[in-house]
């Protein structure tokens, strides 16, 4: 299993994961390069929501996607609260939130289909992106797990709603945790810590780590360990071991751009 760097088209880098078969899914993580946004959302900013001019971003969008070889017009996204709220995308959202963020999918966190050639696209700049697929019962999931969200067991979540939503089989399944804040520069709050603590004694070590006197959070650990113990093997779960921080010539990052920064786009779709 590995996580890499392709380059898809002029300037355009996508990420993806040789977990998943490219004869059976389409997926990408976006960098910052092959876009039109000026700073500081230079160059492809992909969220609607964070002050970037909106054709700029809705160009980007269609670049990358392009790149993906995926219909623009038919991703579905969602209005992200740091919440654990998950949506079945079925034909009739296609395109839901494309163009504008007024009209995304409101109050949701993971959405999940198994609609041949409907994407599935959040946004996010240092939060934790995991992408689900199903290659059995052929259907798909994606579920933005930042600290709040890690902590209300999002990952597992969304596992479980595929299940009941289309029988998945938790051993069938293979996820794959994008480039996201590592936890060596994850420093968080006595009270942040004491909540993980709580939520998942017996990982807590792995979890909450301390260094230079301060608890730091580790939420590739957190999320790998909520799908594992949901029932994914190991070997199915892929890692990519990218910090957005110390990356952040790479991928925007909120915390190393002082909060005034793009995000990056996270797509699967079932081909």
């Amino acid at each position: 299993m590995a996580f890499s760097l392709r380059l898809m088209g002029k300037n355009m880098w996508v990420g993806q994961f040789s977990l998943f078969s490219s004869d059976l899914v389409v997926h990408g993580i976006s960098t910052r390069f092959g876009g039109v946004s000026a700073p500081p959302y230079d160059s492809l900013n992909m969220a609607l929501h964070v002050g970037d001019n909106s054709a700029a971003v809705l160009e980007n969008r269609r670049r990358f996607c392009r790149a993906l070889g995926i219909l623009t017009e038919r991703i579905a996204t969602p209005e992200q609260v740091h919440g654990d709220q998950i949506f079945c995308v079925t034909e009739k959202e296609a395109g839901r939130g494309w163009q504008n963020y007024g009209m995304a999918i409101s109050q949701t966190d993971a959405l999940m289909t198994d609609v041949l050639g409907l994407p599935l696209f959040l946004c996010y700049a240092d939060c934790v992106p995991v992408l689900l697929f199903d290659p059995v019962r052929r259907a798909v999931a994606i579920a933005h797990a930042g600290w709040k969200g890690t902590l209300r067991c999002i990952a597992s979540k969304t596992l479980r709603a595929m299940t009941a939503a289309f029988g998945t089989d938790p051993k069938d399944c293979l996820a794959a945790i994008g480039p996201a804040i590592g936890a060596e520069n994850y420093p968080v709050g006595d009270e942040v810590a004491a909540q993980f603590r709580a939520a998942f004694p017996a990982w807590e070590k792995k979890i909450v780590r301390l260094a230079e006197g301060a608890p730091h959070l580790d939420l590739w650990a957190a999320n790998r360990l909520q799908l594992e113990t949901a029932g994914l093997p190991k070997e199915h779960v892929d890692t990519a071991g990218v910090c957005t921080v110390d990356n952040r010539q790479l991928f925007f990052s909120y915390r190393a751009d002082g909060g005034r920064t793009g995000r990056i786009g996270a797509v699967i779709a079932l081909q």
